[in-house]
């Protein structure tokens, strides 16, 4: 078995534990056999083989994740080569051996979970881990389990809330044996248990699972945990909470001694107009009203943050991304699901989607929004193709494979935009209008700068107690810069015109929230669960089924109306929690 230390551990092992091969001892035993400590919980390095192995197994639910979030939702359609399963998903018509509705592999993860959080406790207490590694690696684990709960409680409206491992993963199904919670009740226990966790940090840079290599931190393999905890607070509708979480992560660097850590880091920054080096939709300087100007390649602008190398400014948007090696299992399945060059070409935005990109209009007056066809879809071969996982594989001045060998990628889970949507859903539902509507729109110096005040003392800046405190105040006689001074909110980083407020500013502001999360996070895997909370939370079924009856019919699907009418009731959101065992 692979021992990691700090002083040998590199991203290539990193990869190789995150393939299994140095965990199957983990992995592959039953959990009866995985109690005995002797065999393998001996030391912290043993407990951070298992949470690698645990994050190994995750990686196997990438697919599954993509699929179920965004397929089931109004961003994403099969193509003509998807198979009866993807279109059973798309419409909403799902059977009993679809394996895309199996939660076997979700459990499976869930029960390494459970073995090691019980395994920890014992370890803890034998003095094999002090309390301060304790902490992190039980709530991380906890923290992930949350997570895998949280999705199936999206997706299946009630499961088994189970929270000690089981011999036999086969009895999850035995509703006597474990009887199922719905999606309210499973909400208010993750909020308990996971608000309860010892640890929200990251793991601390002295973790022998931390290390640096060529500026990425391999701390972001892991669960934010803060996040997580906002998440669960706002499908709990407590927003307080979940904003009082989600801002803790978006001060994240506010005490660092580095201006490009303290301005920058998941603050959805301006764009920097001479350079261009920034995560922003751009052009070249002085070519605003060129089309062929914009700021389109791998290491540039908004497109960027989906293909550049794990660098400075990666770190300032991702805050949770897993990748895929070509050289190691679990293959990265995103080439074949997405890619018409070298993969199987099974699913594409759908019409919807891309006439959502094409009404905006950017503020040189270009109607249509850059986010769309210029990054998140290429149209190759004329057909639509989703780009966001392929700028590692594809060459788009060629429209072919670099090399079709190599399939490395990404899996991308949380990054700073995610995180100033949902903290500006829950801020306007706390009746903190105007900081959401800065926030989606053009940040927050914007939104309090007073005309024809030019003393900053009492502007640019929210004068909120926590979570609603920011200071974007800029001066110069004397010199100031507040923290948020560089935001320049998310559709000013996009370069889109402003998203106005109709009507109630409430339900304006969460119309526009959502919107807007479309435009910028489809495909990411949040779409369904966004669809999902708001219909909830307005008692609205219709929120939710309009959006896949306008996707299914602009798709020219026959089913458009009788899948609308199904929806309309939410009993019939969920897949049917149907366990296969032979998978």
């Amino acid at each position: 078995m692979i021992k990691i230390t700090r002083n040998k551990i590199t991203l290539g092992a990193l990869a190789a534990l995150l393939s299994l091969t140095s965990c199957q001892d983990y992995l592959d035993i039953e959990p009866k056999d995985k109690l005995n400590s002797d065999q393998v919980y001996r030391d912290v390095f043993d407990a951070d083989a298992a949470v690698v192995g645990i994050y190994g197994k995750f990686m196997g639910l990438a697919k599954k994740h993509i699929i179920l979030n965004e397929l089931r939702a109004d961003l994403m359609s099969p193509t003509d080569n998807a198979d009866m399963y993807l279109q059973q998903i798309n419409e909403h018509s799902v059977t009993e051996d679809n394996p895309y509705a199996n939660p076997k592999d979700f459990y499976e993860v869930i029960n390494n979970c459970n073995d090691a959080l019980k395994n920890f406790i014992i370890m803890n207490q034998e003095n094999k881990m002090d309390e301060s590694e304790f902490n992190e690696r039980y709530s991380d684990i906890g923290t992930l389990r949350s997570w895998l709960y949280l999705q199936l409680g999206m997706h299946y409206g009630e499961v088994p809330y189970i929270t000690e491992p089981i011999t036999n993963i086969d009895d999850v199904k035995n509703e006597n044996l474990y009887p199922r919670l719905q999606l309210t009740e499973l909400i208010n226990e993750l909020v308990d248990f996971t608000e309860s966790l010892p640890y929200t940090s990251p793991y601390n840079a002295n973790s022998t699972l931390v290390i640096d290599v060529d500026g990425y931190n391999t701390a972001k393999f892991f669960i934010n945990k803060e996040c997580l905890l906002g998440d669960l607070n706002l499908w709990a509708n407590n927003y307080t909470a979940a904003a009082s979480h989600y801002k803790t992560v978006m001060e994240t660097a506010s005490n660092s001694g580095s201006d490009s850590e303290r301005y920058d880091v998941y603050r959805i920054k301006w764009a920097e107009i001479a350079s261009n080096n920034d995560l922003a939709v751009g052009y070249i300087r002085y070519r605003e009203q060129d089309a062929q100007a914009l700021v389109n390649n791998n290491t540039q602008g908004w497109r960027s943050m989906f293909a550049r190398e794990k660098d400075v400014l990666w770190n300032t948007e991702w805050i949770w991304s897993m990748p895929f090696d070509s050289n190691f299992a679990p293959q990265n399945p995103f080439v074949d699901l997405f890619s018409n060059q070298g993969g199987e070409y099974l699913v594409k935005p759908s019409e919807s989607a891309m006439e959502l990109w094409d009404g905006e209009v950017q503020r040189n007056g270009f109607p249509y929004d850059a986010r769309g066809q210029k990054f998140s879809y290429n149209m190759i071969n004329g057909q639509p193709v989703i780009m966001k996982y392929l700028f590692k594989y594809i060459n788009t001045d060629t429209q072919l494979p670099f090399d079709v060998f190599q399939t490395g990628g990404d899996w991308f889970l949380y990054r700073a935009a995610t995180l100033h949507l949902r903290y500006s859903e829950a801020a306007n539902r706390d009746n903190q209008h105007k900081i959401a509507d800065a926030l989606l729109n053009f940040g927050i110096q914007s939104a309090y700068t007073v005309d024809g005040v030019t003393d900053v003392t009492d502007i640019e800046q929210t004068h909120q107690p926590f979570p609603y405190d920011f200071d974007a105040r800029q001066g110069d006689f004397p010199f100031y810069r507040g923290d948020w001074y560089r935001n320049s909110g998310l559709r000013g980083r996009a370069y889109v015109e402003r998203a106005e407020v109709m009507g109630d500013s409430l339900i304006s502001i969460e119309n526009n929230l959502i919107k807007e999360s479309a435009l910028e996070l489809a495909f990411e895997g949040n779409r369904w669960g966004d669809l999902v909370r708001v219909a909830l939370r307005r008692n609205d079924p219709g929120f939710l089924a309009d959006k896949v009856y306008n996707k299914l019919y602009k798709d020219g699907n026959p089913r458009a109306g009788e899948v609308r009418s199904k929806l309309m009731s939410s009993n019939n959101w969920y897949l049917p929690f149907v366990w296969k065992e032979d998978e």
